[in-house]
């Protein structure tokens, strides 16, 4: 009788796997979505916490201003690349895995070359159609050891979106917080195109 019983137990726990895997990609399906819709316009932003609090003048995003630019779209990637004031090195890179969201970070010099610490992020877990958090992924986690940066290996970003009202950029590990807060109600001109684009 036990082992006829946990058949139906097992299967009910594959079902209720089976729907949230399926929730979690309709979470993903419908922030990507609702990302895609701010193709082609820019928005202006500003730093709303940052923890620790720096020392004045040492911080780019705290003395500069920020710009994301929703540049390019396709159906499986969407790429937002960041100006801080006219420092054009960040680009962020969404992409439609098979299991859900790729967030990483195209970090480039001024002559195009791809810095030392570039492509980094992890694949979206906790979604929900208003929020995505991307740990850090092993292959950042390496990178941010040879690097030496060990301190990063503990990474979450995530992204925020409240339709025609505000996006938001999030980094968080122990002992650091880091939250930048974008207009959607106001698109702002363009910035030129970031370092290292191919168009």
């Amino acid at each position: 009788m036990r082992r006829a019983l946990a058949v139906p137990a097992l299967l009910a726990l594959t079902a209720c796997g089976a729907s949230e895997d399926t929730a979690d990609r309709q979470a993903d399906d419908a922030f990507f979505a609702a990302l895609s819709e701010l193709c082609g316009n820019a928005y202006e932003g500003e730093a709303t916490d940052n923890r620790p609090e720096p020392e004045a003048g040492t911080d780019p995003f705290e003395e500069n201003r920020l710009v994301m630019h929703v540049r390019g779209c396709t159906a499986d990637e969407i790429r937002i690349p960041l100006h801080v004031g006219e420092d054009r090195s960040r680009t962020w890179v969404i992409t439609r895995t098979e299991d859900g969201l790729r967030l990483k970070h195209d970090h480039r010099h001024e002559d195009g070359a791809p810095d030392a610490v570039t492509m980094y992020g992890g694949d979206s877990a906790d979604a929900t159609a208003e929020r995505v958090e991307f740990p850090a992924d092993d292959e950042s986690k390496t990178l941010f050891q040879r690097e030496g940066l060990a301190v990063s290996t503990q990474n979450t970003w995530a992204l925020e979106i409240d339709p025609g009202d505000a996006f938001v950029y999030e980094l968080s590990r122990p002992g650091r917080f880091f939250r930048a807060e974008f207009d959607l109600t106001r698109p702002v001109t363009a910035p030129p195109p970031p370092w290292g684009a191919e168009d």
